[in-house]
C-alpha cells in the first residue's frame, strides 16, 4: 500500500483542498485501500462511501474499517451494482473524489463506460476521477472510454516501481493511474 499511497501523492499534488472529502470508492471489494486513500485525501477528514456487487467482500471491508480508520475519516460500504449508481438514495448527489482501483474494463466494455458515466455524474463540478489499471492495454481504452463521456484527462502516470503479478501476462499491481476532471 506504500507504493498505492506515493503514486496518489504523486498524480493528485495539490488537487484537494482545505475542506473535508467526500470519495465514493467504486467496485471496492474489501476496501483495502481505505486507509491509504483517508491518509493521502482526507488531511482534513473524509467520508469514504465504498461500493461493490460483492456483500461477503463489504461484509470484511466492514468490518476491518469500523476499528482501523483515523479519527478524522468514517466509511460506509453499499452493496450495489456499479451500472445503478443513479438508483442509490443513501449516497450523496456529488462527491469530491471517485475511486476506481483495479478496474477491468476489458471484460464488459460496456458495463464499465456505464459505471464511468455514473461515477462522472456523481462527481461534483470541481471534483477529481482517479483510476488504477493492472494491463497497459485496459488502461488505454479505460482513457478512452472515459474522455469519450466528456472527462478530461489531467494526469496519466505509468508506474515504473508496480509489482508484477504471475496470474497473467503484463500484469501489475497499480501498473497505471489516471486522474480525470469534469470539462
Amino acid at each position: 500500500m506504500q507504493q498505492l499511497r506515493h503514486l496518489l501523492s504523486q498524480a493528485i499534488g495539490n488537487g484537494i483542498g482545505n475542506q473535508p472529502v467526500s470519495l465514493l470508492n467504486l467496485a471496492c471489494g474489501r476496501a483495502d485501500e481505505t486507509r491509504v486513500l483517508a491518509d493521502v485525501f482526507g488531511k482534513n477528514g473524509i467520508q469514504i462511501s465504498g461500493m461493490d456487487i460483492r456483500d461477503r467482500e463489504l461484509d470484511i471491508a466492514r468490518e476491518r474499517w469500523k476499528k482501523l480508520l483515523p479519527d478524522n475519516a468514517e466509511a460506509e460500504f453499499h452493496v450495489q451494482n456499479g451500472t445503478k449508481l443513479s438508483t442509490l438514495k443513501q449516497l450523496r448527489d456529488d462527491f469530491d473524489v471517485v475511486f476506481m482501483r483495479h478496474q477491468n474494463y476489458w471484460n464488459g466494455d460496456t458495463t464499465w463506460k456505464e459505471i464511468y458515466d455514473q461515477a462522472l455524474h456523481r462527481l461534483d463540478e470541481d471534483g477529481m476521477m482517479v483510476i488504477t489499471s493492472y494491463f497497459d492495454r485496459e488502461h488505454n481504452q479505460a482513457l478512452e472510454a472515459i474522455q469519450s463521456l466528456g472527462a478530461k484527462l489531467v494526469t496519466n502516470i505509468r508506474n515504473p516501481d508496480s509489482r508484477i503479478l504471475l496470474d497473467a501476462k503484463g500484469k501489475s499491481v497499480d501498473r497505471h493511474i489516471a486522474v480525470f476532471s469534469k470539462l
